[in-house]
C-alpha cells in the first residue's frame, strides 16, 4: 500500500488519448490521461466509464446533450450509451474503467490502445 501522487504521475507522459494504469481494484483499472481535441464517437457495450477531471475542463457529448466537466468533478457513462470526449485545451483525466475497457470502445482506430503501459 502505498500512496499515488497524481501530478507526479501524469508528468511523466506528454501524449494524448493514450491512458496510462496507475492502480488495480476489484477488476478495475484506475488510469491517467491528458485529452486535447476531439476524441471518436463511441460506446461500450458492457463497461461504464468514470471520468474524474483532474486538471482543465472535459466536454462529454452525447447524442442528445452535451455536459461539461469541470476541474474536481466526475461523470459516470454508463455501458451502452454513445459518448465523445473533447478537450478544447489540455485537460487531465482520470477514469476507472474494467480492465476488459477498449478506450475507443466499439470503434477500431488509430488511437485505439490495447496494451496500457503501466506507471
Amino acid at each position: 500500500m502505498e500512496k499515488i501522487n497524481l501530478k507526479e504521475k501524469l508528468n511523466k507522459f506528454s501524449e494524448y488519448w493514450s491512458p496510462r494504469i496507475v492502480g488495480e481494484l476489484n477488476g478495475q483499472h484506475v488510469k491517467l490521461a491528458k485529452f486535447k481535441g476531439e476524441f471518436v464517437w463511441h460506446s461500450h457495450e458492457n463497461e461504464d466509464e468514470l471520468f474524474f477531471v483532474v486538471k482543465g475542463r472535459l466536454l462529454m457529448k452525447f447524442r442528445d446533450k452535451d455536459v461539461w466537466i469541470e476541474e474536481g468533478e466526475m461523470i459516470i457513462v454508463p455501458a451502452k450509451v454513445e459518448h465523445q470526449p473533447v478537450a478544447v485545451e489540455e485537460v487531465h483525466v482520470m477514469l476507472f474503467e474494467p480492465m476488459s475497457t477498449l478506450n475507443t470502445g466499439n470503434v477500431i482506430e488509430e488511437r485505439t490502445k490495447r496494451d496500457l503501459e503501466k506507471l
